[in-house]
């Protein structure tokens, strides 16, 4: 599958458009990580317990966007995007979603 942030991927065309498609992630950091979390704000720096947590969700939401970009019948995702937000103050949503194409190599 191939997955781009641009409107072409180079060396292909796009010959048909299925739609928009998308995958979400909901996480959330146990007692022990917002604890950790917690004391390393009050020190200031990078607060690598949620760093990890956020590359994972993203990882997850991207396999879970091809994976329904296959099911639609399509080979490539063109305009590929992530969005986040907050749900409730122990959760993080993220979403990947682009439009499921069917790619074919250039001449």
């Amino acid at each position: 599958m191939i997955v781009v942030t641009s409107e072409y991927a180079a060396g292909y065309r796009v010959r048909e458009t299925k739609g928009q498609v998308f995958g979400v992630v909901v996480r959330s950091r146990g007692i022990g990580g917002n604890i950790m979390a917690g004391l390393r704000s009050l020190v200031g720096g990078e607060i690598t317990e949620y760093t990890q947590m956020l590359e994972e969700a993203r990882r997850h939401a991207v396999d879970r966007l091809v994976q329904n970009a296959t099911a639609m019948g399509a080979n490539g995702i063109v305009v590929m995007r992530f969005d986040s937000s907050e749900i409730g103050q122990t959760m993080s949503e993220i979403v990947a979603y682009g439009t499921a194409v069917v790619l074919e190599k250039d001449g």
